[in-house]
């Protein structure tokens, strides 16, 4: 890795096709983290997720800032899905992938074309909703991996194929592990 611990263009753009030879149709949960604060980040082997509050224990459902009209919490940001081949070349070290702070990190095409806003997941005995709110890098991500990762994520072919993450809902609480199969449903 260039910049001390940022990649440069060249390393992102040579990685990008392993990531785009991420599963499509079943996949694997490989990390949960959970945000119980602003700037925190906690593994965890295991957790449940509930139409209500989203990953429980995550600040989500007490502190998110995306508002529908009517004052409520934005549903359609209620869980963040990031590729793991997506974390590693961003991020690097698996101990840097929950800087990112997205909730499940997952070994599945994220893209547009394999999971359209509405497809649902089905992971352990929960069920998630992709959807349509975008989910785009920021300057906390920008920090975090530097400005060719930002610029990398949010390029057309980023965008397309969702590498900085994918927002969804559960409607179907349950239980989650790591190692869990993910399948559409």
């Amino acid at each position: 890795m260039t910049n001390g611990s940022h990649r440069s263009e060249t390393e992102l753009a040579a990685g990008l096709p392993a990531i785009l030879l991420s599963p499509a149709d079943s996949g694997t949960l490989a990390m949960i983290v959970v945000r119980p604060e602003r700037e925190q980040r906690h593994l965890s082997v295991s957790a449940e997720l509930t139409p209500a509050e989203g990953l429980v224990g995550d600040r989500w459902s007490r502190h998110c800032t995306r508002k529908l009209e009517d004052g409520r919490i934005n549903p359609d940001t209620q869980l963040t899905l990031m590729n793991v081949r997506a974390a590693e070349l961003v991020a690097g070290s698996r101990d840097r992938w929950p800087l990112a702070g997205d909730n499940l990190v997952v070994d599945l095409d994220l893209g547009i074309e394999n999971l359209p806003p509405g497809q649902r997941l089905k992971i352990g005995s929960a069920v998630l909703e992709i959807s349509l709110e975008p989910h785009t890098g920021c300057s906390k991500f920008a920090k975090r991996f530097g400005p060719a990762a930002l610029k990398f994520v949010n390029s057309p072919e980023g965008r397309k194929a969702r590498l900085r993450g994918v927002n969804a809902s559960v409607v179907q609480a349950g239980a989650v592990r790591v190692g869990d199969r993910i399948e559409k449903a």
